[in-house]
């Protein structure tokens, strides 16, 4: 099962080892799980980290 997270937040410190220091900033992140017995048993997430850089002026 997978599912599009879209995000839409004001971090403070870092998020991602990136100094985001409280500015608004918006990302998508694709999350893909593995079911066993009714259970998630495996998380893989991908995160629009690129997104984030160019938002911050990185």
């Amino acid at each position: 099962m997978g599912s599009r997270l879209d995000f839409d937040c004001t971090p403070t410190g870092e998020l991602f080892g990136l100094p985001i220091n409280g500015r608004r900033i918006q990302f998508t992140e694709n999350v893909f799980y593995e079911f066993v017995d009714s259970r998630i048993k495996t998380v893989w997430s991908v995160i629009d980290e690129a997104a984030i850089r160019r938002q911050i002026g990185e």
